[in-house]
């Protein structure tokens, strides 16, 4: 079994596509014209679905706190490279990156979830 695909409920589709276009290699294969839906493909093969809030039938538009997606890395030099690529992007992490348990990175806040980007640290 393998899992297929992520829907992520957010306020701004534009705005989040181009977030995982622009720093995590997805590509969008199917945009609705209103933007109420982006699906994205990522290199893997695996399919990320933004969805926006207002499609919400229940009204609920709230993650979990810990609720996040996280994306490994190669090393920490990628982590360090892809920290300085979101802020010179204008994202600010709310972390430099750092050890984690077993791993080295941060997270960051974007639209109405949280994103973890680490590595493993190689013993």
């Amino acid at each position: 079994m393998q899992l297929n695909h992520l829907n992520l409920s957010v306020k701004d589709v534009p705005a989040t596509r181009a977030l995982f276009e622009t720093y995590f290699g997805f590509t969008c294969n199917d945009q609705k014209l209103n933007d109420t839906l982006s699906v994205l493909n990522g290199s893997d093969g695996f399919i990320l679905v933004l969805m926006n809030q207002r499609m919400n039938e229940s009204g609920n538009h709230t993650y979990p706190d810990v609720f996040h997606i996280g994306f490994y890395l190669e090393d920490e030099t990628a982590v360090r490279t892809m920290w300085d690529r979101l802020k010179n992007g204008g994202i600010e992490p709310e972390q430099a990156p750092q050890i984690m348990r077993k791993t080295f990175g941060f997270y960051f806040t974007f639209d109405t979830f949280m994103v973890e980007v680490t590595t493993p640290i190689k013993a």
